[in-house]
């Protein structure tokens, strides 16, 4: 069957129009994606502006028509951190009900974590054995680890590139004070996971990930989802200490960053490192599933 997986997340909304099937990977047959950068319009109230919402609600419809252009009957619609954490969560959800038709449905932080990680447990399968998964969005930061389909712990913690760019390094806080807040995050949560015991794969998910990644080598996406890349810790210690001192226009130029993320690499980075040190992880392995995947795959088993 053909469906469509729309995804409001806090930098970007994303339509994935997939051939599904029970049993089978979904095939993508159709993407569709706007910079809506919905935590940039969180008002001194936390509320989505009015203009966020105008933006959300124009895309919103856009997508209908496009997933329905290409035959969907089926639209799986979800929100993550931005409208999660917005004081007019219920205004915003029944704007785009409205305006659109869709049923945009707001994930919790650890549900967004649980469904990754059955996106990223479907991938690999059971030989990975007990996995740890890693997720940095623009609101937030994702772990989930576990030796079965569910995962035995899911966290989800307000570390998002793009929420620390705007709150910390925009507003004037210094790269070690970013650093230290990171890193004292992390760790606060990190014993309840560690305490499952080591992984035997760790992982990491969805675009931050795969940016840091290619920028320290890994193959490009032209290569095809099948190539094996990895993210080093040396390699990316290497590049927090470069984009410290990069200037934005700088950022954009290196391999694999769009120029709407651009800003928020350097917070991205040094979430990715202080994730990777504190877990005493050397290298985490890129997974081209994510989110999306995650939600498509627990509809269909429902079916």
């Amino acid at each position: 069957m053909r469906m469509g997986v729309l995804d409001i997340g806090s930098n970007t909304g994303h339509l994935l129009v997939v051939d599904a099937f029970r049993g089978a990977p979904p095939v993508p047959a159709h993407s569709y994606k706007e910079p809506l950068r919905l935590a940039e319009h969180l008002d001194d109230q936390q509320a989505v502006s009015p203009e966020g919402v105008s933006s959300l609600v124009k895309y919103a419809v856009a997508a209908r028509s496009q997933a329905e252009d290409k035959g969907c009957t089926t639209i799986l619609a979800f929100a993550t951190s931005a409208v999660r954490d917005a004081v007019n969560v219920d205004e915003v959800v029944a704007a785009v009900r409205e305006a659109s038709g869709l049923d945009l449905q707001v994930l919790a932080g650890p549900d967004e974590a649980r469904l990754t990680f059955l996106a990223v447990r479907r991938w690999f399968g059971w030989s990975a054995g007990r996995l740890g998964v890693f997720d940095i969005g623009g609101g937030s930061l994702e772990i989930a680890a576990g030796a079965d389909e569910s995962p035995d712990i899911a966290q989800s913690m307000a570390l998002g590139a793009g929420r620390l760019t705007r709150e910390w390094l925009q507003g004037g806080r210094t790269h070690s004070e970013l650093r230290l807040y990171i890193r004292s995050t992390i760790a606060d949560e990190a014993g309840a996971i560690l305490r499952g015991g080591a992984f035997d794969r760790a992982v990491a998910t969805s675009k931050t990930f795969r940016s840091l990644a290619r920028i320290c080598g890994a193959a490009p996406s032209s290569e095809g989802q099948y190539v094996r890349r990895v993210l080093p810790r040396r390699e990316l210690s290497r590049l927090v200490s470069e984009l410290r001192t990069m200037s934005p226009d700088a950022v954009k130029r290196l391999p694999g960053v769009s120029p709407d993320r651009a800003h928020q690499m350097h917070a991205g980075a040094l979430v990715a490192e202080a994730t990777m040190d504190l877990f005493d992880l050397s290298e985490l392995e890129i997974c081209p599933w994510a989110l999306r995947e995650g939600v498509l795959l627990e509809h269909l088993d429902a079916l």
